[in-house]
């Protein structure tokens, strides 16, 4: 099965040895994802552009790999605060209000404090 590697750029993806994504064969997952700007590697303080932030990393991400967020069947999420969930059901639903995904929320410490949420997913675009 022939594999295909996305990077968005990041210097985490070289400096802790992963891809943003990979595609093997119908399947792509997608590694957990923070808001990242990756082009200026910043981040906001605000929760809500950092969940934002993280659609349109993961969007990008699937887009490369021939495929979309329509495509998404599983999407896990990490807060460091399971309080701020709730508050982010906005920009989920705004993403996934009619795809639906199976989904799953943790709540676990982050790499750096500045981040307050991360996203996971895994999409499928065969038939």
């Amino acid at each position: 099965m022939a594999r295909q590697r996305i990077s968005s750029g990041s210097t985490f993806e070289q400096e802790i040895g992963y891809s943003r994504a990979v595609r093997a064969g119908d399947w792509i997952m997608v590694s957990g994802t923070t808001g990242f700007d990756y082009s200026k590697m910043i981040i906001s303080d605000d929760l809500l552009e950092q969940a934002e932030q993280c659609f349109q990393n993961i969007d990008a991400a699937l887009r490369e790999a021939g495929s979309s967020l329509k495509d998404v069947v599983r999407v896990t999420y990490v807060l460091p605060n399971v309080d701020d969930f709730p508050k982010c059901f906005p920009v989920t639903r705004k993403y996934f209000g009619d795809v639906r995904p199976a989904a799953m929320m943790l709540s676990a410490g982050l790499s750096d404090p500045r981040m307050k949420i991360e996203i996971q997913v895994t999409a499928y675009c065969g038939e």
